[in-house]
């Protein structure tokens, strides 16, 4: 804990004189410019080449003073308050010169909650209507795939330049941190091209690629579904030309596989549709789900044996449209399996039980009457014990050991949503018709 400081710093930015406290500065955190002013006690450094008290010496700085006293009054109160005649990313970037962007972050949206939510933006692409996937960034930011291209937004917003991967199409996306992200895509016939690489998110720049061997050989291969744990490894769904179908694991900082699990007969690992680390049980959920197969197949991989640990398929069980797994998440607190349909009846699976048959339940569902034209097919999430489900233009969050439907999020502009991703404390939803994505934030609590 440190002390309570009396001393007073005086500031000249850009011709303004500012006066403060140092207990206000030492808010800013030992990683802000602010920061290098304290010792390793938190006492204010002075200056040993003045003979003046430290409140008597004033400390220059060419910047804005305007979005200077902004952030001070931040420091002071902990509340924002932007006035109409300062642009945003003006100050944002000012932010980010003193170190101040988290306390910027935390005082523009609040903790999230999926239950008070609210629609705080929604950011038009350029591509019309070929969006597949939506990613939130660790920060507050996103990507975007259409296509061959991902195209990447910081937490203001603002777009880098794109990654394009050159006729390539985009399987998945997944952020290693705010400066680095992973895509997989679809081998091109004829190239040696498609798997994975890692990318720059500032400058779009390919860093290195994760390659597959087979028998001491590099091989091409189509890079699919993305998941990675607290050790980092890297796992994606991997589909090649001749044995290389199943499951790799990388070395996300060096980029070196470190193991392989094999398509064992029967089942289909190496077009899955959905990977999932299980931190408490060290297993890997590998879901390939209908469309992509007339089957649906779920399984918990280990690889520290290679066996598969607990499985479930619909094969051979009487299929109709309102049994079809359209998409699988596991929730380790429940020991359990949620799957959802296209039409929102969420099922669950006990994950204790070999052979667990799914236990439908129709209480939460939406959707009533005709279904419509091109239905988009619903996606799962689950954050800090909420269940979110996606379906048609809207977001549903469920809550309690029911799993009861809580309230629902939705943007009649832009048609379906295709995908949505939980991040950096904000839900991103991607549409399908118009090419646009919804930004959702919980409101900051006022400080009284």
């Amino acid at each position: 804990m440190m002390g309570v400081q009396k001393d007073r710093v005086k500031f000249n930015v850009g011709g303004r004189i500012f006066e403060t406290t140092a207990t206000t500065l030492a808010n800013a955190g030992r990683n802000s410019l602010f920061g290098a002013m304290f010792d390793e006690n938190w006492n204010l450094q002075s200056n040993p080449a003045t003979t003046t008290a430290a409140a008597a010496t004033e400390h220059f700085i060419d910047r804005n003073p305007d979005c200077f006293s902004i952030l001070l009054d931040l420091l002071r109160t902990g509340e924002l308050h932007i006035p109409t005649n300062i642009p945003e990313k003006l100050l944002y970037k000012e932010a980010l010169f003193y170190g101040l962007s988290d306390h910027v972050r935390t005082a523009r949206w609040g903790p999230f909650d999926g239950n008070r939510l609210h629609l705080a933006r929604s950011v038009h692409g350029r591509a019309p209507g070929d969006g597949t996937a939506i990613r939130a960034g660790p920060d507050g930011g996103c990507c975007v795939a259409h296509g061959s291209m991902v195209h990447v937004y910081d937490w203001t917003l603002e777009e880098h330049p794109p990654i394009n991967l050159d006729y390539q199409r985009v399987n998945d996306a997944i952020w290693v941190d705010s400066d680095n992200i992973v895509i997989s895509a679809c081998e091109r016939l004829g190239r040696d091209e498609g798997g994975m690489g890692l990318f720059s998110t500032s400058n779009g720049e390919l860093r290195y690629k994760f390659h597959v061997a087979h028998d001491n050989q590099v091989k091409s291969y189509t890079g699919g579904a993305l998941s990675f744990n607290q050790d980092y490894k890297l796992f994606s769904s991997c589909k090649g030309r001749s044995n290389e179908y199943g499951i790799g694991v990388w070395d996300q900082v060096t980029g070196n596989q470190v193991d392989f699990f094999y398509e064992p007969p029967g089942w289909s690992l190496g077009e899955a549709d959905k990977l999932q680390w299980l931190h408490g049980t060290n297993c890997l959920l590998v879901a390939t789900l209908f469309p992509r197969k007339d089957n649906c197949y779920i399984g918990l991989l280990d690889f520290r044996d290679k066996s598969m640990v607990w499985s479930w398929s619909d094969i051979g069980a009487p299929i109709t449209d309102e049994r079809r797994v359209r998409d699988a998440i596991a929730m380790e607190e429940t020991n359990s399996i949620c799957v959802v349909n296209e039409y929102e009846d969420l099922g669950f699976m006990d994950l204790r039980r070999a052979g667990s048959i799914v236990r439908w339940s129709s209480r939460s569902r939406l959707m009533k009457g005709k279904m419509p034209d091109e239905p988009c097919y619903p996606k799962l999430a689950l954050h800090e014990g909420q269940l979110f489900s996606s379906m048609n233009d809207s977001v549903s969050v469920f809550a309690g050991p029911d799993w009861v439907l809580t309230s629902r999020l939705r943007n009649s502009y832009g048609g379906s949503i295709c995908d949505f991703s939980i991040g950096g404390d904000r839900l991103f939803a991607l549409h399908s018709d118009e090419n646009v994505f919804d930004i959702w934030e919980t409101r900051a609590h006022s400080i009284v």
